[in-house]
């Protein structure tokens, strides 16, 4: 059972149908696959790397263990169920920038990440349009349905998994399945740790150097009617290492109205609890903060009207 693996490159040539049904199979069977050859520069992805280390150094990691000598994390003899051995902060790109706030960065530290979130963002964009020519959808159709009012919802969880003397009992970050769109992540190359569950196993996600993996968040499941899946994840933190996660997320606006794609539902569908259900993007974020960690099955249930009214796409 071998990771999928896209290389990018070759849809400009004469494997573009060959690449196109690898990335329609990592979408069906998956959730997840990896890109090489995705246009970001490496010397961008190397800077970005060596000033979150530095920072995570400086900034952060006093604090994380300050935190575990508080709650006595590393003294644990049970499983902790309501905690991650993270260290993390957040930085939102999209509809608005939040950067300038983050006072502990330095002036490179967040020109480079503007630039590196800029990249990513067309990355998504394309990967996207890539999703529709394969779902038989018209081009920049999952674009148009993130959009609401003011554009996506756009930023970053930047997350260090420091070393972990229980791994077995403290999850890096527990299982769950993400709400948005779709998820760019750039990860530690040397340090393993994210883990898919696949047919009932977990499965590594293989560390690759200026790969970004790419996961299918729980919105793009209801648009394309269960088609593509959303599927948990979780980290395993590491005894001797400290890994690093730049994860991104493309996800609708918050006013976006979220429903099955008309096109993909099947003609005559008569038992409506096959339809997954309408709702707008910002109310389905309330449930999911609540339940992040448990089932995705229940969130989508409580969105469930006797009837389900497609209205029409938000546009740009």
């Amino acid at each position: 059972m071998e990771f999928p693996l896209i290389n990018l490159v070759k849809l400009n040539g004469e494997e573009r149908k060959d690449t196109m049904e690898q990335i329609k199979d990592a979408c069906e069977n998956w959730g997840f696959f990896e890109v090489i050859n995705h246009g970001i520069p490496y010397e961008l992805m190397d800077t970005l790397e060596r000033l979150t280390k530095e920072h995570y150094g400086k900034c952060m990691e006093h604090r994380f263990k300050e935190l575990v000598a508080t709650k006595g994390l590393d003294a644990v003899e049970t499983e902790v169920k309501d905690m991650d051995w993270e260290s993390t902060y957040h930085v939102r790109h999209l509809p608005q920038s939040n950067i300038s706030d983050l006072l502990d960065l330095t002036h490179q530290h967040r020109e480079v990440m503007k630039e590196f979130a800029l990249r990513l963002e067309k990355l998504a964009e394309d990967l996207l349009d890539l999703l529709c020519e394969n779902l038989g959808l018209e081009k920049g159709y999952l674009k148009k349905a993130f959009y609401g009012s003011r554009g996506p919802t756009f930023g970053t969880k930047v997350a260090n998994y420091p070393p972990c003397p229980n791994p077995e009992l403290v999850k890096g970050l527990r299982a769950h399945t993400d709400a948005g769109g779709i998820i760019l992540l750039f990860q530690d190359d040397k340090v393993s740790g994210l883990q898919l569950l696949k047919d009932g196993q977990w499965i590594d996600v293989p560390p690759m150097r200026h790969s970004i993996v790419v996961n299918l968040g729980d919105q793009l499941e209801v648009i394309t009617n269960g088609k593509y899946k959303s599927v948990e994840h979780r980290v395993i933190a590491q005894t001797d290492s400290t890994r690093m996660s730049i994860a991104s997320f493309y996800n609708p606006g918050s006013d976006a109205v979220i429903y099955p794609a008309p096109a993909l539902l099947e003609k005559g569908t008569e038992d409506k609890s096959k339809v997954y259900p309408k709702f707008v993007f910002e109310d389905y974020m309330k449930i999911y903060a609540g339940l992040k960690f448990h089932a995705k099955e229940p969130r989508f249930e409580a969105f469930k009207a006797p009837d389900v009214n497609l209205g029409p796409i938000a546009t740009v």
